[in-house]
């Protein structure tokens, strides 16, 4: 009986782990996201003129899905050919982040 449920709570661990590690796959693709309608808006955020701010910038899936307004799976399942891609709906911290470190980069 003891080793029955060992069995069952190690199977657990494993399916849950597996669907985190499935998870954190699709979080490690960029996706290209367009800031057109917020570009003012995020140099305001972080301290830098709008001519500042690209039109694009590529970020994690997580991000681009929580600023895009789509769900994660639907940009993992855009064309493999190219990085998948969205229109920026909202501002968020993470997206200021990634936008600041592309000017830095750039420097």
């Amino acid at each position: 009986m003891m080793t029955r449920r060992c069995i069952a709570i190690a199977a657990s661990a494993a399916i849950g782990l597996g669907a985190a590690l499935s998870a954190q796959a699709q979080q490690s693709g960029l996706v290209n996201v367009d800031l057109s309608n917020l570009r003012a808006d995020i140099a305001k955020d972080i301290n830098v003129d709008v001519s500042q701010i690209p039109v694009n910038v590529q970020v994690p899936v997580g991000v681009a899905a929580n600023v895009c307004g789509v769900d994660a799976n639907v940009l993992a399942r855009q064309d493999k050919g190219s990085a998948p891609a969205c229109q920026a709906k909202n501002k968020s911290q993470a997206l200021n982040q990634q936008v600041q470190r592309q000017l830095v980069a750039q420097k």
